[in-house]
């Protein structure tokens, strides 16, 4: 098996004090089991024990007066990157006061990107104030990452392929990385609406067996893309436009090398996905 130069582009993890109850709160609203604890700390071990180079950590600001906060927080979290080899984002809310300026800071914090949550923020994700956010952040040089496609835990259409296509026809970003393949669980609307941009995506909790909870009803629970199904949009995008993500802790990280690695792609596609588009991104 070939050896990749790996980089997770989307994990999550929570302050050390109320990472144990977010867990289980999230766990409880997915109705899905989680890969690690949830902390910085759990997050560098499973990387290591993985092969994994580097873990992007997306904050998700649900609170919009949170954001100041929640983003030192995260340059904290990055003067440790040398030791734990995790490298936070930074975070904002549509209804952030001085969009502008909290951008800014995430900037001179040296947090290369945002993460953006329209499910979570309840705001659609064509609305004027992604828009604006988007378009200062491509402005700075910030990536963008936003959550793709319906949100497992929350009920609603919020960043459908059609209302990401209508945010990008309106800013035209160059750096932003839709997750989940460009929409979970409307990949068929990824084909329709955002294969003919500049957008980039990643591949976090789109491929394998969600581990649902063992009471959670069979008829309920849904399905992620096949291998073949996977390989089949990979090359409609192409690899050069595919980043790895493994949503941690909602999965494991070996096992989510292990099903790329033996997807119907080539080896340079695989690796271009595992962690060379990310470093090119990254500027690494």
């Amino acid at each position: 098996m070939q050896n990749y130069e790996i980089i997770d582009f989307h994990t999550h993890t929570f302050p050390d004090a109320i990472a144990e109850k977010t867990i289980l709160s999230l766990e409880g609203r997915s109705h899905t089991r989680a890969f690690s604890d949830g902390t910085v700390s759990g997050l560098s071990q499973r990387i290591k024990e993985a092969g994994i180079s580097l873990a992007v950590v997306l904050p998700v600001v649900t609170n919009p007066l949170k954001a100041e906060k929640i983003n030192r927080a995260a340059a904290l979290v990055n003067e440790e990157t040398e030791k734990t080899h995790v490298f936070s984002f930074g975070g904002i809310h549509p209804d952030t006061p001085n969009y502008k300026e909290e951008l800014k800071l995430i900037k001179e914090l040296g947090l290369k990107g945002v993460k953006l949550h329209p499910a979570y923020q309840q705001v659609a994700f064509n609305d004027i104030r992604y828009q604006r956010i988007v378009g200062e952040a491509e402005s700075l040089g910030l990536i963008t990452v936003v959550h793709g496609g319906i949100d497992i835990g929350i009920a609603g259409e919020w960043a459908s392929p059609r209302q990401t296509r209508l945010l990008y026809e309106a800013v035209k970003p160059q750096k932003l990385v839709v997750a989940h393949m460009g929409g979970w669980q409307l990949w068929s609307e990824v084909e329709d609406y955002l294969l003919e941009t500049d957008l980039l995506f990643d591949t976090a909790f789109s491929l394998g067996d969600i581990a649902y909870q063992d009471d959670f009803p069979k008829e309920s629970r849904v399905k992620q893309l096949t291998k073949e199904k996977f390989a089949a949009l990979v090359k409609k995008m192409g690899a050069e436009r595919v980043l790895f993500g493994t949503d941690s802790p909602w999965t494991g990280h070996k096992e989510q090398i292990e099903l790329i690695q033996s997807c119907p792609l080539t080896d340079e596609e695989k690796a271009l996905i595992l962690g060379g588009n990310a470093k090119k991104l990254l500027e690494l």
